[in-house]
């Protein structure tokens, strides 16, 4: 067998479904749509909806959230319905592996681990750096050494707070996913409900007159104007792809998967959309350029205990986020295990039906990323990592629908079937377009890496090779 032949076999979809038998299914639609609400919406929704209306879209940040989700949505249905058709662990490393071949799902799982990985690591800090200030409310102070990445020229030699954090929510999971499940239910409830609160609290401090002029920089202007601002925000939808990795441990996959990926993104949106009304009425858009607008703007009309619940509300956006990235990456490392792209002890299950061995890896990698790693300028890789998942599961709808071995009988199938996977795909090209060189570059390194460790490792140990 040629080369080439061998780096693009596929994958049966009844061996997935025979070895991820072993997984509990407990998860119902509601727990799917918490799972995906505590990855997309972290303290991004306390922030953006005020940075971007000051220096893009003023108050039409409304109209911006919406287009921004109307994007997103292609992804969604498209994910929605790779999902219903296979319900196995892995997401899109898995559907790359049954429709591309075994390359394209390395490839798409090597960019999801990137997503994962960086995404929990970068919020692990910043939960780090929320949770001292809010200490610091109460006068409890924490020493600096043990409260940043390692720079000993600043004084830091570590992040305590972030690796406790990582490998207390492992812990977690690692105990059995229905008491995980509930207790991320109830945390993505409060947060939900933080939210809320600023929103009818907040309402009755709405000025008309600070809505006008309602598109101050157009639709599309130098400054960026209202589609320019859907670009800036469509990365804070980004996290409900993560729900697909859980297809394996859901009680009919087949109608609660698309539920739970469609669900996250509606309820994001009017959350989103929700805040950025109240906010852009309760304030001129010219003055929220500040780090932290959703404060500032109840500090501005003396809301102050208000203003401090919300500290509580980033936290446990942060908390949720971590849970359900932390869960995905060691679904998907287990997934990559199972294949034998990496070492076979990471494929396998306890009998509770939970990859602790590919939980502890992750665990151990994330901890050490998000406590002595400065990630600042890593953040746009999470970007970069998802994007070209999207435009994979966009485009691998068409291989999807034609390969007749795979049967989506009673399933959810994306409308307007060829056009709208297509449209879905151009949409993510044109985004990966506006990334800056910087992050390709980084990305380039990463994936060159992957490549040598797919051929040095993964291809010689491949399950398919078997």
């Amino acid at each position: 067998m040629s080369l080439v032949a061998r780096i693009f076999r596929r994958e049966q979809l009844d061996r997935y479904l025979e070895t991820d038998k072993k997984f509990i299914k407990t998860m119902s639609a509601f727990d799917l749509i918490a799972l995906g609400i505590g990855a997309v919406i972290g303290t991004g929704i306390f922030i953006l909806p005020g940075t971007v209306a000051a220096t893009k879209a003023g108050p039409g940040i409304i109209i911006s959230f919406i287009v921004a989700a109307i994007v997103c949505s292609t992804s969604a249905m498209c994910y929605a319905e790779f999902a219903s058709a296979l319900p196995v662990a892995g997401s899109a490393y898995s559907y790359g592996n049954l429709v591309f071949g075994e390359i394209v799902g390395w490839v798409l799982g090597w960019a999801l681990i990137l997503e994962y990985v960086l995404a929990v690591a970068a919020v692990s800090s910043a939960w780090g750096a929320y949770f001292q200030s809010f200490l610091a409310g109460f006068h409890i102070g924490f020493p600096k050494a043990i409260s940043g990445p390692f720079m000993p020229s600043q004084g830091t030699y570590g992040n305590l707070i972030a690796i406790i954090i990582v490998v207390l929510i492992s812990w977690m999971l690692n105990q059995g996913m229905r008491s995980s499940v509930r207790l991320n239910n109830i945390i993505v409830v409060v947060k939900i409900g933080i939210i809320l609160l600023f929103i009818v609290v907040g309402m009755f401090y709405i000025k008309p007159s600070n809505w006008h002029p309602f598109l101050p920089y157009g639709w599309h202007s130098a400054h960026g104007g209202v589609l320019g601002g859907a670009a800036a925000v469509f990365f804070a939808y980004l996290g409900f792809d993560a729900v697909s990795s859980s297809a394996a441990e859901v009680k009919n996959p087949k109608k609660n998967m698309p539920i739970g990926i469609i669900g996250t993104l509606i309820v994001a949106t009017i959350l989103y959309v929700g805040v950025s009304i109240v906010l852009t009425g309760m304030v001129s858009y010219t003055k929220l350029n500040v780090s932290d607008p959703v404060a500032f703007a109840l500090q501005f009309v003396h809301l102050n205990w208000v203003a401090g619940i919300i500290s509580l509300g980033a936290l446990a956006g942060m908390f949720t986020m971590m849970v359900t990235m932390i869960y995905s990456s060691s679904r998907l490392i287990y997934s990559i295990g199972r294949d034998g792209l990496l070492p076979k002890f990471l494929g396998t299950l306890d009998k509770k039906g939970s990859p602790k061995n590919s939980m502890i890896t992750i665990t151990v990698v994330i901890a050490f990323m998000g406590g002595f790693v400065p990630l600042d300028q890593l953040t746009n890789l999470v970007n970069i990592g998802t994007l070209i998942a999207f435009l994979f599961v966009s485009f691998g709808i068409i291989p999807l629908r034609r390969n007749k071995e795979i049967q989506n009988h009673h399933g959810y199938q994306v409308p307007w079937y060829p056009v709208l996977p297509i449209i879905s795909g151009l949409l993510c090209m044109l985004m990966l377009s506006q990334l800056q060189a910087e992050t390709w570059i980084a990305s380039g390194i990463w994936f060159a890496f992957g490549l040598v460790l797919y051929f040095g490792y993964g291809l010689r140990h491949s399950q398919l090779g078997k």
